[in-house]
């Protein structure tokens, strides 16, 4: 109750809830124990926060259809993009309930040796479009991407991925999810921790919402909601920025 408090007092739009673990080798875990890890917390925020989105994070239909209608879950996040379980996209069309569509190749167990790409920014935006389509056809109209930062991406990848965002909110008419926070991508390269990445991550929320994104999934909520604040500050002068070209007098 604790947490989701702070959730609620930072600022946090949505609670997002996942009993499976997706950090690279991650173990299996089944079907009823997901269930039975995510119902205590589902039930807290039903019937203590109940003005408070949630938002599942799980891979398999059944998990999704439970939360949804027996605690109202409002939202699918799917690391997969349907991959891992075939029913997922009939169940979600079948709840209508919005569906954040992921990239990633492989599983949690295998994903970090999946990382060729002749073209990782156009390899995403091709996996995207074939997904929407199959979505679109069956009738879900409400659909979030998430590029899917340190999913079978190296950290190159991850940056290159990162700095051709706007090539997806080009793109598509959905709005794209970035979640970057405290991930290897930035810690890496700091050589810190991952409980030092908080100015890392930051600096990154920055970078992903001046390229489009329009929605962050964060750890440190109040980090985050005074990095949307600040850029949303600032965004009226980006494109007057970006036009200006100043000349200074030569000295002699």
């Amino acid at each position: 109750r604790t947490r989701f408090d702070e959730l609620v007092s930072e600022g946090a739009a949505i609670a997002d809830l996942g009993a499976y673990s997706s950090r690279p080798g991650a173990d299996e875990v089944s079907v009823t124990e997901e269930m039975e890890r995510l119902r205590p917390a589902l039930r807290i925020l039903r019937d203590e926060y109940p003005d408070l989105p949630v938002s599942v994070d799980t891979f398999r239909s059944e998990v999704a259809r439970m939360a949804v209608e027996e605690y109202g879950a409002a939202i699918i996040n799917d690391i997969s993009g349907g991959a891992l379980d075939p029913e997922m996209y009939r169940t979600v069309a079948a709840l209508q309930v919005p569906y954040i569509l992921m990239h990633m190749k492989g599983n949690p167990q295998t994903m970090q040796s999946l990382t060729d790409y002749s073209d990782v920014t156009l390899e995403v935006i091709d996996y995207f479009a074939e997904r929407i389509g199959k979505l679109l056809e069956l009738g879900l109209h409400d659909i979030i991407l998430d590029p899917g930062f340190g999913f079978s991406k190296t950290t190159e990848q991850n940056y290159e991925l990162l700095m051709h965002l706007d090539d997806l909110t080009r793109t598509f008419t959905q709005p794209v999810l970035v979640g970057v926070s405290r991930k290897s991508m930035i810690y890496r390269p700091l050589g810190c921790t991952p409980a030092e990445a908080l100015g890392g991550t930051t600096f990154l929320h920055a970078l992903a919402l001046e390229r489009g994104a329009q929605i962050l999934r964060v750890h440190d909520v109040r980090a985050a909601a005074e990095a949307i604040t600040l850029y949303e500050q600032a965004r009226p002068y980006l494109h007057r920025a970006e036009h200006l070209h100043y000349s200074f007098p030569r000295s002699h």
